[in-house]
């Protein structure tokens, strides 16, 4: 978190440091800070398939704007995934797709022919999709 941060050097830097996103000073400075804040803020790790993630995913690392997420739920929070509305609940295309049962591919064709979310998740089938 913090290298990826604040390490020009490191790998991921690109992604997070250069975008602007860093670690607040009250954790990047003092680990034992960080990990009691954790602690009050969003409990104990329930899992080991669990680690931190940012709720806002232009945020920073800060109080606030973390939360324990698995592998799955840190795929769907990136700027790739687009987010789709229907009946008051969003999901990421994805998501819509293991939901409805359907390949992710046959709404994100609809949304390129410019379907609008309710027509893009509407499973009738039609002659256009994949």
């Amino acid at each position: 978190m913090k290298y990826r941060c604040h390490n020009p050097n490191d790998k991921a830097y690109r992604f997070y440091g250069a975008r602007g996103i860093s670690v607040c000073d009250r954790w990047r400075d003092d680990f034992v800070t960080f990990a009691a804040d954790i602690a009050t803020e969003i409990g104990e790790r329930p899992s080991k398939k669990h680690s931190i993630d940012r709720i806002n995913n232009n945020g920073n690392y800060e109080p606030g704007n973390v939360r324990w997420a698995t592998q799955l739920e840190q795929t769907s929070n990136t700027r790739r995934n687009r987010w789709l509305t229907l009946n008051g609940e969003t999901r990421t295309v994805t998501e819509w797709g293991r939901h409805l049962g359907v390949s992710g591919k046959r709404i994100d064709a609809r949304l390129r022919r410019g379907a609008s979310d309710a027509e893009a998740l509407d499973m009738t089938p039609r002659r256009s999709d994949p």
